[in-house]
């Protein structure tokens, strides 16, 4: 059972977003945050919401500012924006009468999970009652620092062009650049993931192929040494960042929809 739903966020912008809910009631639900130049209706999300309510738990994708049908422009998108969005999307859910919650994150929603689970673990210490613990964190090839992968990508003279420009190549291999602030780059400098993760007490899985070709595998290594609860890092051999081999996509959907089901549901 889905059901579209239309959030504002505290800045008024318009969030876009579908609520599949299982049949019989549930007090579980899981926060998809779906990657750069992505939206809440892609393959995975899609196929994350099937399985978990196939398992008793609710989700909740959300196309972020600038993607999809949510409000933009994206050459105004920052992950600023985008971790203030996740957040009221679990505001969302506990005011549906969700307990226990979940976020899964692809690539930079990966980030905006990371952070956003930093904020939620900080507002439940200080407001317990109103605010439910966050059950567990599950992230598919997490970016962690952006600022990195960015310089790795595109290099310096990439970084000027970008300056220089408001725009960026393509990151997915289309032909014409895409408007893009470089302020969104100097966000990133101060949205890097590792000191932030160190507060997350919520089970967290992490699962990458070692050979992606865009996040490098030592951040989600350097992310897994400084989480301080439970954890599990799960590296795939050969898969990519979207993996792309049907056995590598069923193997990262049953890592995540087992670790959230584990930890959310009683």
């Amino acid at each position: 059972m889905e059901e579209s739903v239309t959030l504002q966020d505290k800045a008024g912008a318009r969030i876009s977003a579908v609520l599949a809910a299982p049949r019989s009631a549930t007090n579980s639900a899981a926060v998809l945050c779906h990657g750069f130049l992505s939206h809440k209706n892609s393959s995975s999300n899609q196929a994350l919401a099937t399985l978990l309510m196939e398992r008793g738990i609710a989700t909740c994708r959300f196309d972020c500012y600038g993607h999809g049908e949510s409000d933009g422009p994206f050459a105004a998108l920052t992950t600023t924006i985008g971790v203030a969005q996740t957040m009221h999307v679990l505001q969302y859910l506990v005011s549906r009468g969700y307990q226990r919650l979940a976020l899964i994150g692809s690539s930079f929603g990966g980030l905006l999970s990371i952070l956003a689970a930093a904020e939620w673990t900080r507002a439940h210490e200080a407001q317990p009652v109103t605010v439910p613990p966050l059950a567990c964190l599950a992230l598919k090839c997490p970016v962690v620092d952006f600022g990195e992968e960015l310089r790795l990508e595109l290099g310096a003279q990439g970084l000027q062009e970008w300056k220089r420009t408001d725009s960026i190549p393509d990151l997915h291999g289309g032909p014409t650049r895409v408007p893009l602030n470089y302020a969104f780059y100097e966000d990133c400098l101060q949205q890097i993931a590792y000191e932030p993760a160190r507060r997350i007490t919520a089970p967290t899985l992490i699962v990458q192929g070692d050979e992606d070709e865009y996040v490098p595998l030592h951040q989600s290594q350097r992310l897994f040494d400084a989480l301080p609860g439970p954890k599990h890092l799960e590296i795939l051999p050969g898969a990519d960042h979207r993996f792309t081999k049907p056995s590598d996509f069923q193997r990262m959907l049953t890592l995540l929809t087992d670790w959230t089901a584990r930890h959310t549901t009683i």
